[in-house]
């Protein structure tokens, strides 16, 4: 007697198996990322407190981040790789919040100064290619893993290139985040020791500026982030550089000319509350950190290494910095901000606490990016094409 038998998918079948690990994966990264804010808000208001600056909060991030992932991989064996995703809306949220507070500047005036952004940027595209030859040599590391360890263009970027091409990429991000923590420690502190108290890094006062937001305004916040959701994944489609804080950024720049346009809107003036700037700063810190607690098995020479080759890209942006004072009639810090080795958004971020040229950091951050990641393809071509030969000479 035949039966035909037919197979339904069952909660076992694989189909649902990678459904439910999916899902899984998802609920137990949420649950840290949410560790990681409820850490990182108290850690953020001790350091406000201590008078440590405007970007406290990336600092108490980045401390948090370290801390609740080297917990994971300590106490529960459990080994997550930092979240890309919070680090993308870490940037959209800063991206509006310097987009709108320039959105009332002159910023044709800036167009004069695209071919100095475009040299200092060559500067820094060609020291950050010898750094990493010279990197390559002294650790014996192949000629595309330095590259991308070394040159200033973003821990997640540069790592993922280095996944691609199945180079170290522990390495690459481990120098990239050693890059991305220096500098975010080291600019603030020169900037607070060293600038006239007038323009010192000014604390965020939460319990005022929080209270103070009108909640009529949390309408207009809505479709500001639905507006920036939808013209950061056209920018991604685009594959422009930096979308997520590029697109972010338009958007704020243009939002409040957007409402003019509307009748019943032509009086209102939105500004993001602090909140929102607040909280990309704790996503951007986590991620940070995040990378660091990634990292527990680094051997002292690698390190060694690492730090030297951040120690030369430091010296790189001085001399950059030194060459943008003659070169233009900014003041130093103003000079050191554009030329800082990254990562952008923590740097405009510093402009922005300082209240300080934030429309000239911006352009020639971006400017950078942009130049980075469009000439990506031909450095990496290159760099595999001399590995190659480098392999076939030995």
């Amino acid at each position: 007697m035949n039966q035909n038998l037919s197979v339904t998918p069952t909660p076992e079948s694989p189909t649902h198996e990678k459904q439910n690990i999916t899902k899984s994966h998802l609920s137990v990264r949420l649950v840290i990322l949410s560790l990681e804010l409820l850490l990182a808000i108290p850690l953020g208001l001790v350091l406000v407190q201590l008078h440590v600056g405007g970007i406290a909060w990336i600092f108490g991030g980045l401390a948090s981040g370290a801390v609740v992932l080297q917990g994971c991989r300590i106490l529960y064996k459990y080994y997550p790789q930092p979240n890309r995703n919070a680090r993308k809306v870490g940037m959209a949220l800063v991206g509006l919040t310097v987009g709108a507070s320039s959105s009332n500047s002159d910023l044709t005036s800036l167009a004069s100064g695209i071919p100095i952004f475009i040299f200092l940027t060559l500067f820094m595209l060609l020291c950050g290619s010898c750094i990493g030859y010279l990197y390559s040599r002294l650790s014996q590391t192949n000629l595309l893993t330095s590259m991308l360890a070394t040159v200033p263009g973003g821990v997640g970027v540069m790592s993922s290139i280095a996944a691609d091409y199945n180079r170290n990429v522990t390495l690459v991000a481990l120098v990239q985040a050693i890059r991305v923590t220096t500098v975010v420690l080291l600019i603030p502190l020169i900037a607070r020791t060293s600038v006239d108290p007038v323009l010192s890094p000014q604390t965020l006062p939460v319990n005022v500026k929080l209270q103070s937001f009108d909640p009529s305004q949390l309408g207009l916040l809505f479709l500001a982030l639905v507006i920036t959701t939808l013209v950061v994944y056209l920018a991604g489609l685009c594959k422009m550089p930096a979308a997520e804080f590029f697109g972010a950024l338009i958007v704020g720049l243009g939002f409040n000319y957007l409402l003019d346009w509307l009748p019943v809107l032509n009086d209102v003036n939105f500004t993001p509350p602090a909140f929102i700037k607040l909280l990309g700063q704790l996503l951007l810190g986590i991620t940070i950190g995040e990378y660091w607690g990634d990292k527990p098995n680094i051997g002292k020479r690698a390190v060694g290494y690492a730090f030297m080759s951040v120690a030369l890209t430091l010296v790189a942006g001085a001399i950059a910095a030194m060459l943008a004072m003659q070169l233009t009639s900014w003041d130093w810090l103003t000079c050191l901000l554009v030329t800082a080795p990254g990562g952008a958004a923590e740097m405009i971020l510093v402009s922005l606490a300082l209240n300080h040229n934030v429309e000239i950091v911006t352009t020639g951050h971006l400017v950078r990016l942009i130049a980075i990641n469009s000439s990506l393809p031909l450095w990496i071509f290159l760099f595999r094409r001399l590995d190659q030969q480098l392999s076939e000479s030995v």
